[in-house]
């Protein structure tokens, strides 16, 4: 069964952020990998310890992208898309803190 893909407008204005071609990178990676099974841990996506951000994570080279899933609605929504640099994770060019 197929999820529907959701994008906060937080999400929208992190992903502007990225350069054109980073854009494209990023949401085709989103349009492989989430709309069929999206809570299956694969090589590149992994359930995430608790945290206030989101339940899963997609990897992207460098590029994350944190989501969620209700497999009730059959609805994945996209809730940030940053990239790490080593142990630190940036949104719109802001260090993120936990």
């Amino acid at each position: 069964m197929k999820f529907a893909i959701n994008f906060t407008p937080n999400t929208l204005d992190h992903l502007q952020y990225f350069r054109k071609v980073e854009q494209k990178i990023i949401v085709e990676a989103i349009k492989a990998q989430l709309p069929y099974e999206p809570f299956t841990k694969t090589k590149n996506r992994k359930p995430l310890r608790e945290n206030p951000l989101s339940r899963w994570e997609l990897r992207v080279k460098h590029y994350r992208i944190f989501y969620d899933v209700d497999q009730d609605s059959q609805l994945v929504e996209i809730k940030a898309i940053g990239y790490k640099e080593h142990n630190t994770v940036f949104f719109r060019g802001k260090e993120f803190f936990i």
